[in-house]
Parts: structure tokens; C-alpha cells; sequence
């Protein structure tokens, strides 16, 4: 796979790093990566996705953007309020890397078209912020063989982990959370999507390209109030629904 003189010179910081390099980058160029909801975290992921030329970038959502979503969704624009997320990232991701083959998708994510929705790609991330969809992007992605990111945020800490077959998103979170909480009712600080995002992007370049060593199996929690992460080794949990026969 050839790169055009564009190219060279556009990914040129990734072609001199040793982990990366030309084949490294060739690898970025055939994948395909999919990210489910374009929000906090996916849109961030998703321009640096289009930014590093991974060949492909499927985005689905089925929501529009508000005004409320400027505070922290950097990949729109005032002039965007009222479009299809999905169309609107497609024109932002576009703009920055024509190299990239970006697919809309405005869908919402269900059980019923999980599978249908991930076919093909290399990666999902998910960037969802209600429990029954990261249900089914993970099941989708346990049964299809599909490494997963996860990225969510609240308040000021945020988190991202790798999933690989086992132990799955579900052994972290067998159920939905009691007390769980959305951005809309809690409130988040707008940079932190940008910093979980981001993570969840530089995750999803690991794995493709085999640089480094990527989340898989732990979890980074980020604090933004105290400037700390730590990160947590994530058990298999034996009685899991969607692994633990796997």
C-alpha cells in the first residue's frame, strides 16, 4: 500500500517514530474503525482517528446537535446545531484528512443491529453514555471477535479500557449502576471529553499499528480536579453472560 507525496508529508511525525513508522502507518490505512456516538468522547476520538489516516472511520449515531453540546463536543460548530451528528463529524472529519473514507450512520445502536453496525471494522469504540447500548456494543463485539474501547465521563473524572474477547465490558459492569448518572444531570467540564477521547484514540492506534502496550484487560481513571489516574487490572468474572462460556 502506497502512500501519495500528501501523505508522506501529512502523516510525516508518525512515519519517524520507531513504533509506528511506514508499516505501522499502512496498517492505520487499512482499518477500519467504528465509533459509536459522536458525543463527548467520539468526537474527539474521531478527529484524531481521521487526523493519524486510518483508512476508514464509520460513525453512528442516531442524535443532532444542540448548542448544549458545544461545550464539550469539539468536532461541531454553532452552524451546526440542528444536523445529523453523523453528518456534521462526516464534513468536520473530511475537511481535516480527505484520505479518509468516513461512513454515516445515523442509526441508534441497539441489540437488535449491533452486529450489522460493527461488521467489518477493526475497532469500535464506544463513547455511549447509557448502559444499554454499551450492553450491546460489547456482546456485538465479544460474539464478532472486535477489540473494543470504552470511554465515558462524568463530572471531572473519566475512564477508558480495552477489551479483548476476556475478561468484557460486562465483567466490569455486570448490571446498570444503581446510582448511575448522565452528563445532562450531573454536569461534566468540557476539556475532560477531550482528554478521554483523546485516550480512547491513542488506545484504538496502539492496537492497529502494535505499538506500545494498550489497555487490554485494566482501566484508566483519570481525575481532572487532582491531576491523578491510576490504573485498574479488570478481573474475568466467571458467571459473566457474554463471556465466560466464550
Amino acid at each position: 500500500m502506497s502512500f501519495s507525496d500528501d501523505e508522506i508529508e501529512r502523516y510525516a511525525r508518525h512515519l519517524v517514530l520507531s513504533e509506528v513508522g511506514g508499516p505501522g502507518q499502512q496498517r492505520l490505512k487499512a482499518a477500519r474503525v467504528a465509533v459509536v456516538g459522536m458525543g463527548g468522547v467520539g468526537g474527539p476520538a474521531a478527529l484524531y482517528l481521521a487526523a493519524a489516516g486510518v483508512g476508514a472511520v464509520r460513525l453512528i449515531d442516531d442524535d443532532a446537535v444542540a448548542l448544549s453540546n458545544l461545550q464539550r463536543q469539539v468536532s461541531f460548530a454553532t452552524s451546526d446545531i440542528g444536523r445529523a451528528k453523523v453528518e456534521a463529524g462526516a464534513d468536520a472529519l473530511t475537511a481535516l484528512n480527505p484520505h479518509v473514507h468516513i461512513e454515516p450512520v445515523a442509526e441508534r445502536l441497539t441489540g437488535a443491529n449491533a452486529a450489522r453496525l460493527i461488521k467489518g471494522c477493526d475497532v469500535v469504540i464506544d463513547g455511549t453514555d447509557d448502559f444499554p447500548t454499551r450492553f450491546a456494543v460489547n456482546a456485538a463485539c465479544v460474539a464478532a471477535g472486535v477489540q473494543l474501547v470504552s470511554g465515558a465521563l462524568g463530572r471531572w473524572s473519566g475512564q477508558v479500557g480495552v477489551f479483548r474477547g476476556r475478561p468484557c465490558y460486562r465483567c466490569l459492569t455486570p448490571g446498570v449502576p444503581p446510582d448511575a448518572e448522565t452528563c445532562a444531570r450531573v454536569g461534566v467540564i468540557g476539556a475532560l471529553a477531550g482528554v478521554v477521547g483523546s485516550m480512547a484514540a491513542l488506545e484504538t492506534i496502539k492496537l492497529i499499528t502494535g505499538a506500545g502496550e494498550p489497555l487490554t484487560g485494566r482501566l484508566l481513571i483519570y481525575d481532572g480536579l487532582a491531576g491523578s489516574s491510576r490504573v485498574a487490572r479488570i478481573a474475568a468474572d466467571p458467571h459473566c453472560p457474554v463471556c465466560a462460556n466464550g
